[in-house]
């Protein structure tokens, strides 16, 4: 098969693997312009400084000994089947470079013979590009649980940062689904990641020269709506992963029919519960940089998202008693909980009160979202000047606004209808 051919299976095959989006776009190179595109295995992601960064997204191969029902590249499922070799996986990977398609590479892959012949297999394509093509640009690469451990560190030393995807939100539906996997098995690798990168941190401060292991981090995936684990059960999964294991990101998948196994959902009118992971990426947001956990956003009461409103403004609302925040005393952390008002927000209105008193036209100037805000603020005492609500109002006006911001209509309609995630 020729190594694009294999290109158009794998890139395809990798396609449910989140953590970046396809481009969906080839465009070649024309006079007076720079930078050309494809179509098959270009994706994006972010930078830390917010650049907008085009990778090659592969698997080494789709074929694999798991069996894991919610998986398209399962052993059970009638698909075509092929791997790349080592140097191809490299040559490849350097040509689009040169041609400015991309800028790095994210590298996962079935189970091919075995966790350890197909990690030995992605080490010697990254060996190849890092040495004999001098490539130094990102690679993200997928650790395969049950690797052993040596294998699992010779690749974090290849790759800028590694990631092992948890699958599924709880053991049981684990075992149910992935019979080949278990808890451990995915941890395990976890653990070791965290602790070989807090090491290889330590060496660095000691001598500028040693070896760097995962220098980004480590991240994860969990498929939500392929299973009954409630928005509360996931966030708590969630809060849990970043404080014991330091990932820098937990990624969601909403579940996509591709088996008629009896455990998951069927295929027939199914609609994939996009915005479940919606609002599960926006409480993540809470998680990692507003100060919430995972017990205040969801709790026994309320264990799913409500499909109307994001979850900050949902906790609002079901917390009155810790509004209004008097924007001119409040702390930054109260003016983070504030609806409306974001990181940069609070920062704007906490520097330009030094200087004097804030009034509502001044806040306003500051680029804070006041159709939302209002509700929840003060200024020297006072609300809005002749803004009338009651809680019913404001549920329905922040449902308009967050209805709006998804588009409205039908495609709000779609959004919806997913399993299980009215509040």
């Amino acid at each position: 098969m020729e190594v694009m051919d294999k290109l158009a299976i794998l890139a395809d095959a990798a396609k449910y693997d989140a953590a970046c989006t396809s481009s969906g776009v080839t465009r070649g190179g024309r006079p007076g312009t720079i930078g050309t595109a494809s179509n098959s295995g270009c994706c994006h992601t972010f930078s830390a400084d917010g650049r907008c960064v085009s990778l090659l997204k592969v698997l080494y191969t789709n074929c694999c000994c798991y069996d894991c029902a919610y998986c398209v590249n399962r052993r059970s499922n009638d698909v075509p089947r092929t791997a790349f070799t080592p140097r191809e996986l490299a040559e490849l990977t350097i040509q689009f470079y040169r041609r400015n398609y991309i800028e790095g590479l994210f590298l996962s892959s079935a189970v091919l013979k075995s966790p350890d012949y197909t990690t030995e297999r992605m080490i010697e394509a990254l060996r190849l590009l890092r040495t004999e093509y001098r490539f130094n640009g990102y690679i993200h690469a997928k650790a395969i649980p049950g690797a052993d451990p040596g294998l699992t560190y010779e690749l974090g030393l290849l790759a800028d940062r590694l990631s092992v995807n948890i699958e599924l939100p709880s053991e049981s539906s684990l075992r149910l689904l992935a019979p080949d996997k278990s808890r451990a098995s995915i941890l395990e690798p976890m653990a070791r990641i965290r602790d070989r990168a807090a090491q290889s941190k330590a060496e660095l401060k000691l001598y500028r020269h040693a070896p760097r292991f995962a220098p980004a981090g480590q991240s994860t995936q969990m498929i939500v709506g392929a299973t009954p684990e409630s928005d509360r059960h996931i966030l708590a999964l969630t809060e849990g992963l970043y404080r014991k294991y330091r990932l820098k990101r937990v990624f969601f998948s909403a579940y996509m029919p591709v088996s008629n196994h009896k455990s998951l959902p069927a295929p027939v009118g199914f609609k994939p519960p996009l915005l479940r992971e919606h609002r599960l990426y926006q409480a993540d947001w809470l998680l990692r940089f507003y100060g919430f956990t995972a017990g205040e956003i969801l709790d026994e009461g309320h264990p799913n998202f409500d499909a109307a409103l994001d979850p900050k403004s949902d906790w609002a609302l079901r917390h009155p008693e810790f509004f209004p925040v008097e924007l001119n005393r409040a702390d930054y952390e109260a003016i983070l909980r504030v609806p409306g008002i974001g990181m940069r927000g609070a920062e704007r209105i906490v520097a330009a009160r030094r200087y004097g008193p804030l009034s509502f036209e001044g806040v306003k100037r500051l680029g804070i979202v006041m159709k939302r805000a209002q509700y929840f603020i003060t200024c020297s005492g006072r609300m809005l000047p002749g803004l009338r609500f009651s809680p019913e109002s404001v549920y329905r006006r922040l449902a308009g606004l967050e209805q709006a911001a998804l588009g409205g209509g039908e495609s709000w309609q779609q959004l919806s209808l997913f399993d299980g995630g009215a509040g």
